[in-house]
């Protein structure tokens, strides 16, 4: 996720154990180069596209990183807000992005490091018809709707918790309702990243800012609750901003531009998002509550995958099979953390060992991998 930064070391490490995994080198997609893929090239200094104009419907992106950074690459509506995207892109590797796109101007990003608004090209999408779509996918967009919806409308009390402990100055009341207040968020982020604006004032480590950027949201109070233990006035104003823009992000929800493709796309970026910062350690490096982050990621990515699954079954039951398999795997293999039988009290992932973390990262790649097919599987 853009907003959830990693170190380009990192980044490249964390891409060569997924690389290692998924097989995501020149033999990664056979579809790659096809007749009738766009060719999109990035380097460290540009993004060059084999065609600026292409007919409405299912567009597939047949992307190569020729640069010597990880780089991520999108699609964008004119205003910057994300028709879809594919992060963590190796430098020496091939990868689809396969997305659903209606006729108009759009833009395709190439962002070395992940950081910035990287390099981009204009491009025309041309004709009034959309890909043509089965109804269950239809039925599978507008439960989705639902379901996003449903995640921030419960969000916002949550947040209010946690936001009321820290205008009290209730340091522990506070660390106790920070991890419950963004379940939510997390299970559908894809969704909240797509307009471009609220991830970075949320959900930004410090490390993830951009140059200029006042550092808000989330990991600016967990540093403050855990690393500094105190809250003063600024505090209490970030905590009031927090609930500011995560209103604006409930309200925005219903007005995403949500596809079966966005939504097997998102499922594997909240994979990515697991692997480049929760099994890491990262993303909450002051409060170690990165596994109840990790869970509702693969919660988020699940519910995708289960509303799209009758279609894509048809199309490639193996697949199906696969993914089924995976996330059940994975859905274990968390249990294993849980202080509870059913609620969201983990195991600090301080305490969690380095063979463990590796056990992690493997269940997770596992899944990643037959997961980055999902969205050819549904338009097939």
């Amino acid at each position: 996720m853009r907003a959830v930064r990693i170190s380009v070391a990192t980044a490249v490490a964390t891409v060569a154990a997924l690389t290692a995994v998924t097989g995501c080198t020149e033999k990664s997609d056979a579809k790659s180069g096809g007749s009738g893929a766009v060719a999109v090239t990035a380097t460290d200094d540009g993004c060059k596209v084999s065609k600026t104009e292409f007919p409405a419907g299912h567009v597939e992106l047949a992307v190569e990183n020729k640069g010597s950074r990880v780089t991520e690459v999108e699609i964008l509506f004119p205003d910057d807000r994300i028709v879809s995207e594919r992060e963590n892109i190796g430098p020496g590797t091939k990868h689809t992005l396969t997305a659903e796109v209606k006729s108009g101007d759009y833009r395709i990003a190439c962002i070395p490091g992940m950081k910035g608004k990287g390099h981009r090209q204009d491009v025309k999408v041309t004709g009034g018809k959309a890909a043509k779509r089965d109804p269950r996918l239809d039925a599978a967009v507008a439960a989705y709707r639902q379901y996003a919806q449903a995640q921030a409308d419960e969000t916002l009390p949550k947040v209010k918790t946690f936001t009321d402990a820290v205008r009290k100055g209730d340091l522990e009341g506070a660390k106790k309702a920070y991890a419950p207040s963004r379940i939510g968020w997390e299970r559908t982020e894809p969704v909240a990243e797509s307009f471009g604006d609220i991830d970075p004032k949320t959900d930004t480590r410090a490390d993830g800012l951009e140059e200029g950027q006042k550092w808000t949201g989330w990991h600016r109070l967990e540093k403050a609750l855990w690393q500094d233990k105190k809250l003063g006035a600024a505090e209490k104003t970030l905590a009031t901003q927090l609930d500011k823009d995560l209103a604006d992000w409930q309200q925005r929800v219903g007005k995403a531009e949500i596809t079966p493709t966005s939504m097997a796309n998102g499922a594997k970026e909240l994979l990515d998002e697991v692997a480049t910062g929760k099994v890491t350690g990262e993303e909450e490096r002051y409060s170690h509550t990165d596994l109840v982050d990790f869970k509702a990621n693969v919660e988020g990515a699940e519910k995708a995958y289960e509303l799209l699954k009758p279609v894509a079954a048809e199309n490639d039951a193996a697949l199906t099979k696969d993914l089924d398999k995976q996330f059940a795997a994975l859905d274990t293999l968390l249990d294993k953390y849980r202080e509870d039988k059913s609620g969201y009290d983990f195991t600090s992932y301080d305490k969690v060992g380095k063979a463990d973390r590796k056990e992690l990262s493997d269940a997770v790649n596992a899944l990643a991998e037959p997961l980055s097919k999902l969205a050819a599987a549904v338009v097939k």
